[in-house]
């Protein structure tokens, strides 16, 4: 099996952790969110995962990462470039010489967690979460089979309460393509872009089978809001579950007080600090004089004289103060 995961947005509703880092590599709970997302939706597929195709841009500098992030699953690391914003029909036929065989297709803004196996009798499933106000969002149509008949984005009357989370499993990719590339000859464009949407229809049209596989949860990480939110809830399903050691062996702790769950990362130095609950604590950084919960903080940061909660914080900060709630970005000093 394959995963494409389109990569290539600037992820402007992040800023400023975005402006140097691209948004699907800022860590949650210790990992790159694109690297959880693929190692979820490997558990998930049940096969063995044998590329995995990135789309993203050179600007990002990002090959590296993304290439021990396949490595680390045993699969090939194909790496395309979308250097200009079409959508995500675009995005993925940008991928097209990856496209044969059974494909997973995830956008790499979305974690998850699920407990189902991929229907072997569908053509293709369209992975949904069951969500409250369906109208706020693209749901699926299910005949009596439960079979997905339409994609329908914000409904105004009620069609299901099935909102599609952005990731879609085909049996066969080559059949994606064909269908992605006539609405690439067609130039079928919404706002400017094109969409997976029009290249599903056209499999629909085809007579495919869609079905859909529901998750437990679904969890954003566009903004600062929601990506502190999905940290915390990270943290929480990895202490229960005990599948990760999130305090690493050379955090170094004087006169100071961890209380679970919590990620904190290599060569942390924590001096008359009191973290957590639901705190994520990059590489080489030093906390000093703080209190912190709730918050997310990347690599190679120090911070002093601070209590905290709700925050984020990128890389390289350099922060002394006594804000409570802050966003600071990369190289970001205050003192």
């Amino acid at each position: 099996m394959k995963i494409i995961v389109p990569m290539a947005g600037r992820g402007s509703r992040l800023r400023p952790h975005s402006l140097t880092v691209p948004k699907p590599l800022i860590p949650i709970a210790g990992k790159p969110i694109v690297q959880r997302l693929v190692e979820d939706i490997a558990k998930v597929a049940g096969q063995k995962i044998e590329e995995v195709a990135f789309i993203t841009k050179k600007e990002f500098e990002a090959e590296e990462t993304l290439i021990a992030i396949a490595d680390n699953l045993g699969a090939k690391a194909s790496i395309y470039y979308q250097e200009t914003p079409l959508g995500t029909g675009h995005a993925i036929m940008c991928a097209k010489e990856s496209l044969s065989g059974p494909c997973v297709v995830a956008y790499a803004d979305t974690l998850f967690k699920a407990d189902f196996e991929l229907d072997p009798n569908a053509d293709a499933v369209i992975w949904t979460k069951q969500v409250d106000q369906p109208e706020a969002y693209g749901v699926v149509k299910l005949n009596a089979k439960n079979e997905i008949t339409e994609l329908v984005e914000k409904p105004e009357e009620f069609v299901s309460d099935q909102a599609v989370i952005g990731i879609y499993y085909f049996k066969e990719g080559l059949e994606l393509k064909a269908s992605l590339q006539k609405v690439l000859d067609a130039k079928l464009m919404h706002g400017g872009e094109y969409q997976i949407n029009d290249g599903i229809k056209d499999l629909m049209t085809q007579g495919k089978i869609f079905k859909t596989g529901t998750v437990s949860e679904w969890m954003d990480c566009g903004n600062k809001k929601v990506a502190v939110e999905t940290n915390t809830r990270v943290l929480n399903f990895l202490h229960q579950e005990q599948e990760e050691d999130l305090i690493d062996s050379t955090v170094k702790i004087e006169n100071s007080e961890i209380i679970h769950p919590c990620f904190i990362g290599k060569n942390v130095t924590l001096i008359n600090a009191k973290i957590g609950p639901n705190v994520s604590i990059g590489a080489n950084c030093t906390l000093t004089n703080v209190v912190i919960d709730t918050s997310l903080i990347q690599n190679e940061t120090e911070i002093k004289n601070a209590t905290l909660t709700d925050s984020m914080i990128g890389n390289k900060v350099k922060y002394d103060g006594k804000f409570t709630s802050v966003s600071i970005g990369d190289y970001s000093i205050l003192e």
